[in-house]
């Protein structure tokens, strides 16, 4: 079998300062020690880009990165990645994407691009099959996303070019903007679209007709399109197919882990009227979905009367339906569909602007805010108009809004008089839409994340609702009653440790991870390592992609310890330990956590003072160089 299937086989390096683009092969060992995605973003970021370089200064990498099942056969394998070190949280940060720009990019000839220095105007990359050259971008800088795209595609005369561009609130500073990637899809958390725009990078467009190469062809088609078939006989396929993640929101609503009013409680009583049946019954123009996806959770919606008649908006997820609903007590539906569709033509991430939004009604509610402070709005819950005027001053950075785009934790520290109270972040990631007193494993998935609160690194959705068959499926009975439990903490550290190595993997491979329960209980390490085999031609087996997920995620954990992460940064607000939630269904708080972050470093072969990887753990992993380093910093 050949041992280049699955790649491109090239990547390229774009010195913005000088303008000089390089083209060489894909490292050997890059493939065959990280695989691709996130894998590549965090070796090279290690390799590149040090504690003393600032994440908007030229020095700082943009890493756009494909894996070797993007653009294949294989389901769900639309997705790609861009890494950079976040300029809002200052430590690793990345974020993932769906549609068919990575498979374009792939199919172009390149498997990643680097991009370095800054321009001395702006310009955007044009890619067509294999050529690349810089282009000025002078009359785009300060168009929307989607005017970006168009004249992009007016300026080559084709529609079919795949475009990845940033918006005004990039290029005004904000410090969660966002990457647009056709179509219509987000690169949306730790503001790698500020990065991007910091280096006068306004949008990269590329065109590809080369096809992916496999290195056992008969044997992957087979195999992939058995797991096509696996998918859409998944019990939950119906329900994510016609919903996509809105569907989500009567379930976790009835769980108590629905966040609202800035985490004050974890039900919203109108949940229903922003839930996904509401929306495909008022708004639903069209299904559509990601390259290769059997699932097509993706949907285009449509105001058609009232005040925000005309809105249109696809993505509207799970997420954005809190962000703009229930953490800030609104439950008028087409105020959240123009929201949406703000943020994306802005180009700015749902959640972080969201949680920015909930975090301000909370302090003008507890009196640390005043009118004199909020440009004289009224910030009340519920009150949509208030959240759309905010989202507008937020991407300008004008008034309150320049506060509020800094993101939660440096607002709160520039505010002072006990504002970091309610500031929902970890190490300056805004919390998403989950709340761990409701399932403690996800309390400690935020607390653990490599990029700041998240729930797509671990993703643990099987206790969720409780799932035992699931859990003795993938772990065996042993396991159960607990690890079902979304009250006990008992496994659940072994839970979330086993979901970031496999996401890391999944987040390397370019496959999507987030169409409901469906990558984990259809497709496992068993699968994702038999279809790796198939594809790149490299024997692979399951406990080979757990120990290059081990090694990912120990990179980035790595990364952020050069970065001074330790364990006194893995900790939730207080809240989350000091207030019983209200809801029906939590628990009360996240329990036990210091317990649960004592097991998962020793699971993890972390020290259990700094939350660090020994060096035994990191030369294991066949990371002698990190190994090396850490160990200087400990003794120096």
């Amino acid at each position: 079998m050949s041992r280049t299937g699955g790649y491109a086989g090239q990547y390229l390096r774009v010195d913005l300062s000088s303008g000089e683009i390089t083209a060489a092969d894909t490292p050997p060992a890059l493939r065959l020690g990280y695989l691709g995605g996130n894998g590549f973003g965090v070796r090279i970021l290690w390799d590149e880009v040090s504690p003393a370089v600032d994440a908007l200064s030229p020095e700082s990498d943009l890493i756009l990165a494909s894996g070797p099942l993007c653009g294949t056969a294989w389901p769900t394998s639309g997705r790609f990645e861009a890494i950079a070190k976040s300029p809002l949280t200052g430590i690793y940060g990345d974020a993932n994407c769906g549609g068919t720009f990575g498979p374009e990019l792939k199919r172009s000839g390149y498997d990643f691009l680097v991009f370095t220095g800054r321009a001395n105007h702006p310009v955007w990359l044009w890619i067509d099959d294999g050529r690349a050259k810089l282009e000025d971008a002078g009359s785009l800088w300060g168009l929307d996303t989607v005017e970006t795209e168009a004249a992009v595609r007016q300026a080559k005369a084709d529609d079919r070019i795949m475009v990845a561009c940033v918006g005004p609130a990039a290029e005004n500073g904000v410090r969660y903007a966002s990457i647009q990637a056709s179509p219509n899809r987000s690169l949306a958390r730790t503001g790698v679209g500020t990065v991007m725009a910091s280096k006068r990078l306004k949008a990269i467009a590329v065109r590809g007709s080369r096809p992916v190469p496999i290195a056992s062809p008969t044997e992957f088609t087979r195999l992939a399109r058995t797991m096509h078939e696996r998918i859409r006989r998944n019990e939950f396929y119906p329900s994510i197919s016609r919903h996509g993640t809105s569907g989500l929101v009567p379930v976790v609503n009835e769980i108590g882990r629905f966040p609202t009013r800035n985490f004050q409680s974890g039900d919203f009583a109108a949940a229903d009227r922003i839930a996904g049946e509401t929306l495909r019954r008022d708004h639903w123009v069209k299904d559509t979905g990601c390259f290769g996806c059997p699932i097509r959770c993706d949907k285009v919606f449509h105001v058609t009367s009232g005040e925000f008649a005309g809105a249109v908006t696809s993505s509207l997820e799970y997420e954005t339906l809190n962000a703009f609903g229930a953490a800030v007590g609104n439950d008028n539906l087409p105020s959240i569909i123009r929201a949406n569709e703000r943020c994306d033509r802005l180009g700015m991430d749902t959640i972080s602007a969201g949680r920015s939004i909930s975090f301000a009604f909370e302090l003008f509610e507890k009196g640390i805010l005043t009118k004199a402070e909020t440009d004289g709005l009224e910030l009340r819950w519920g009150d949509y108009h208030v959240v759309l005027e905010l989202i507008e001053k937020i991407a300008r950075r004008e008034g309150l809004g320049d506060l509020l785009s800094l993101g939660v934790r440096e607002a709160a520290r520039r505010i002072g008089r006990g504002a970091e109270e309610y500031a929902m972040e970890v190490k300056g990631l805004e919390i998403p839409a989950q709340d761990g007193r409701a399932q403690q494993s996800m309390g400690l998935a935020h607390i653990t994340s490599s990029r700041g609160a998240d729930h797509l690194k671990a993703f643990p959705t099987i206790d969720e609702t409780g799932s035992p068959n699931e859990v003795a499926r993938r772990y065996g009975a042993d396991f159960l009653p607990d690890m079902a439990n979304p009250h006990a903490t008992k496994h659940k550290p072994f839970l979330v440790k086993d979901g970031e190595d496999f996401g890391a993997v999944v987040d390397s491979i370019g496959v999507c991870k987030s169409g409901g329960t469906f990558v984990m209980a259809e497709v496992y390490w068993p699968d994702l390592a038999e279809g790796l085999t198939y594809a790149t031609g490299v024997e692979t087996t399951a406990d080979d992609l757990r120990e290059t997920g081990e090694r990912i995620y120990n990179l980035m954990r790595a990364y952020n310890a050069v970065h001074g992460i330790t364990r006194a940064d893995d900790r939730l607000p207080r809240r989350f330990k000091e207030e019983p939630s209200p809801s029906m269904g939590a628990r009360g708080e996240v329990a036990h956590a210091e317990e649960m972050l004592d097991e998962y470093y020793a699971l993890r072969g972390w020290d259990a003072e700094r939350g660090w990887p020994t060096p035994d753990t990191l030369r294991r992993l066949e990371l002698p160089d990190v190994a090396a380093r850490l160990e200087a910093l400990r003794h120096g």
